[in-house]
């Protein structure tokens, strides 16, 4: 367990972050052949119901970049039994409204992603690592970008 200020941390890292998809083939060819993610599973589930929702069927696609007990990833999750509903967040209201990616080539992802049709919403800019909790004096460049069902993605790579 690694300490924070002093106190042992009981989060290793981020499980997973799951994404409602409209349109699962347009998503995947989204994250995994412009963004390069790997798909470890893509596969059909019965979810149960919880919390007043009712049980349902969906096609998942678990996506990572690397391998490990505690390496975190991405599923991709469409709805089958129902129809897809909601809107994507909006830049800084209440809940997620962002996700991050670090990259080791940000030009050459951003290529791709313009290749494939995707619009990139500004040119990569240098920021300061302060930005990321982190110690001032570092540079990230960094950019967004909108995914197939408008959710807004970051992408950051350390300079």
């Amino acid at each position: 367990m690694q300490r924070l200020g002093g106190r042992m941390m009981a989060i290793r890292a981020i499980s997973h972050v799951a994404i409602g998809v409209r349109d699962m083939d347009r998503a995947l060819r989204f994250y995994r052949d412009a963004l390069g993610l790997r798909v470890k599973l893509d596969t059909i589930e019965e979810i149960p119901g919880f919390e007043g929702s009712q049980a349902r069927k969906r096609r998942a696609a678990y996506l990572g970049w690397s391998e490990g007990p505690h390496e975190s990833f991405v599923v991709l999750d469409q709805p089958l039994s129902i129809p897809p509903s909601g809107e994507p967040a909006r830049l800084f209201q209440t809940g997620i409204h962002h996700f991050s990616f670090w990259v080791d080539d940000l030009a050459a992802i951003v290529a791709r992603l313009r290749a494939a049709g995707e619009t990139v919403l500004f040119e990569p800019g240098v920021g300061d690592t302060l930005a990321y909790g982190e110690a001032p004096g570092g540079k990230v460049l960094s950019t967004f970008l909108r995914d197939p069902d408008g959710n807004y993605v970051q992408l950051d790579q350390r300079l």
